[in-house]
C-alpha cells in the first residue's frame, strides 16, 4: 500500500503518492476536472533522515503551488480572469513576506521590547526564547481563527475534513466510497498541521542554541536560516509519531497537531468528499501503471 498525502485546494483536493500527484477540483457547472503529474524518483541523498525532511517540504511548497493555481483557474473560470503565472508569483511573494512578518520579526520584536523592561528575559536566553516561541504560536493560532471566519476559506476546511476521511479509508483497505469515507473521523495525525505546530516547538528548543547577546537582526536572520534545520527535525518527529501512534509518549506530540486541526477541518458534504474519492483514484492509477509495467 503506498503512503498518500493530500492538501485541501479551492473547491478541490490534491493527494500525492510517491509515483505522482493528482488534483481534483468541481467547476462552476459541477463537473470535475483533473490535473495529474508523475514525479521523478528522488536522489538517494535527498531520501537520507533530515534531508528527506528539507527535500520535502521544497516539494510540497512547489506541487502546492502548481495545485492552487490549477483550481483557482477551474473554479474561478466562470467568475473571473484565469490566474496567470505572472499573478500566482506576486500572490507567492505576498505570502513569503507576510509569513516572515508575522511569524518571525513580530515575535522576535515583541519579545525584544518585554526584554527592554524585564532583566529576566533579557539575560536568560531559555526565557528569552521562551516568550518568542509562545508569541508565534500565538499570533498562529489567531491568524488561523481570523481566516477561518472567510467563507471560501470554510470551504477549504471542509475539503481538508474530506481528504482525510478518504486517506483513513484508503489506509483502512475499505471500497473508496463515500459512505465509507463518512464513518472516519477528519483529523489526521500526518496532517501538515500538525507538522506546522511540531516546527513550532521544534524551533523554540533550537533557537535557545543562539547567544543572547546578538543583536536583533542576526538573530532573525538566524531564525530564517536554521528553517531547513528545524524542518528536517520536525519532520523526522512527525514520521515516528505517525508509525508509533499508539505509543502513549508519543501520543502527546501529536496531541497538540490533532487539537489545532480541529481549527483548519471542518466536517466535508458527500460531494466535497466525491471529490477527494476522485483525486485518490486519479493519483492510485499511477502506482497500478507501474505495477503493470513491472509484471510485463
Amino acid at each position: 500500500m503506498h503512503k498518500i498525502g493530500g492538501q485541501a485546494v479551492i473547491e478541490g483536493v490534491m493527494m500525492k503518492s510517491p509515483e505522482g500527484w493528482s488534483v481534483a477540483v468541481r467547476g462552476p457547472k459541477g463537473d470535475i476536472s483533473f490535473k495529474t503529474v508523475v514525479t521523478k524518483k528522488s536522489n538517494r541523498f535527498f531520501r537520507m533522515p533530515f534531508i528527506r525532511g528539507v527535500a520535502a517540504l521544497v516539494q510540497a511548497l512547489a506541487i502546492g503551488v502548481k495545485a492552487i493555481e490549477f483550481s483557482g483557474n477551474i473554479a474561478y473560470q466562470e467568475d473571473e480572469k484565469p490566474i496567470g503565472t505572472l499573478g500566482m508569483g506576486l500572490t507567492i511573494g505576498f505570502a513569503i513576506i507576510l509569513a516572515i512578518a508575522l511569524f518571525k520579526f513580530l515575535p522576535l520584536f515583541l519579545t525584544t521590547l518585554i526584554g527592554g523592561v524585564s532583566e529576566g528575559v533579557s539575560k536568560s536566553s531559555f526565557m528569552f526564547n521562551f516568550i518568542d516561541g509562545t508569541l508565534r504560536v500565538g499570533i498562529f493560532l489567531f491568524y488561523i481563527f481570523a481566516i477561518g471566519l472567510w467563507k471560501e476559506m470554510r470551504r477549504i476546511y471542509q475539503y481538508h475534513g474530506a481528504e482525510h476521511k478518504v486517506i483513513y479509508a484508503y489506509e483502512a483497505g475499505e471500497e473508496l466510497t463515500v459512505e465509507n469515507a463518512k464513518k472516519y473521523k477528519p483529523y489526521h495525525p500526518r496532517c501538515g498541521t500538525s507538522f506546522l505546530l511540531i516546527v513550532m516547538v521544534i524551533s523554540m528548543l533550537v533557537f535557545m542554541s543562539i547567544p543572547q547577546g546578538w543583536s536583533f537582526s542576526g538573530k532573525l536572520m538566524s531564525r530564517i536560516v536554521l528553517l531547513p534545520v528545524i524542518a528536517g527535525i520536525s519532520y523526522e518527529t512527525l514520521r515516528l509519531s505517525a508509525r508509533m501512534k499508539d505509543n502513549p509518549v508519543l501520543g502527546l506530540i501529536v496531541l497538540p497537531g490533532l487539537l489545532l486541526q480541529r481549527m483548519t477541518v471542518r466536517e466535508p458534504d458527500d460531494t466535497q468528499i466525491e471529490v477527494a474519492i476522485a483525486a485518490m483514484n486519479e493519483v492510485l492509477k499511477l502506482g497500478a501503471d507501474k505495477e503493470v509495467c513491472k509484471q510485463c
